[in-house]
């Protein structure tokens, strides 16, 4: 213990030195992310929150790895949930923690130079501790990088999916809604649950579908429409499909697809003079 203590003096007289050292050798020339920062107050931050990284890190040189972790854990959360680091590419931070890591192992050795009460066993032993705290940060910090990203993507492709599948008003009760571009199942989900409240909200009557822009037509997109037109009728919206093209017509008749029972023309300006 009396080692223990003595080694986390020795960092602790070194925190400020600790950062200003990362600061000054840190890579600059980032093309991205928080690291090529120039604004003094975020420079300042980063400054701030690599300093109490340090500060916690060091307790583990006198906790019990336990006790440790719960005290560290709010400066992990802090990091792993702050948008700064979240929008920095996921390399530029583990070669920081990288370089963090080398720092302390050689302000361990200088420790050990200095007292030669220090065995390699010692040694050893803070050296594996660090690694395997810095390792855990690196660990939950990607884990929380990819959930960030994940509801990123969901919230990018939900706004796609509204721009790309809107119900525009044209006059009375008529409306259109232009679907382009590939239609899978989520999409589909989302085409079908979006054109009914909105048709609700608007008041619609007649819906104009026009799926000149769509790549394919298959069983999956065909069966889709129907729930729709099914749906819109339920709550008193009737429907006009127009834009198949002939090589969508010609999958359609191969895979049996039976489009009788639903009005169809052939432009959209024919369904809309109609």
């Amino acid at each position: 213990m009396k080692l223990n203590k003595q080694i986390y003096d020795f960092f602790q007289e070194r925190l400020e030195q600790l950062t200003e050292d990362w600061y000054n050798s840190l890579d600059k020339s980032d093309p991205e992310g928080i690291y090529a920062t120039d604004d003094p107050e975020r420079i300042a931050n980063l400054k701030d929150q690599n300093f109490r990284f340090h500060k916690n890190l060091t307790q583990l040189l006198i906790l019990e790895e336990e006790a440790f972790y719960e005290q560290f854990e709010d400066w992990i959360t802090e990091i792993s949930s702050d948008k700064e680091h979240l929008n920095t590419p996921i390399h530029f931070i583990i070669r920081e923690f990288t370089r963090t890591r080398e720092q302390y192992m050689d302000l361990i050795d200088e420790f050990s130079r200095q007292n030669d009460e220090v065995n390699q066993l010692r040694i050893d032993r803070w050296k594996d501790k660090i690694v395997r705290v810095i390792d855990r940060v690196v660990l939950q910090f990607t884990e929380e990088t990819y959930k960030y990203q994940r509801k990123l993507l969901e919230a990018q492709k939900e706004m796609i999916n509204e721009l790309s599948s809107p119900v525009i008003k044209l006059k009375g009760g008529t409306a259109l809604l232009p679907l382009v571009g590939d239609i899978d199942t989520a999409r589909a989900k989302f085409i079908l649950e979006n054109t009914l409240q909105q048709c609700a909200d608007l008041h619609i009557s007649h819906l104009l579908i026009d799926v000149s822009g769509v790549v394919m037509i298959d069983t999956m997109v065909a069966y889709q429409l129907f729930q729709l037109i099914d749906a819109l009728e339920l709550i008193g919206v009737k429907s006009t499909l127009s834009g198949i093209r002939p090589e969508i017509a010609q999958t359609a008749v191969q895979l049996g697809l039976n489009f009788e029972k639903v009005h169809t023309v052939s432009t959209l300006a024919k369904a809309i003079n109609f």
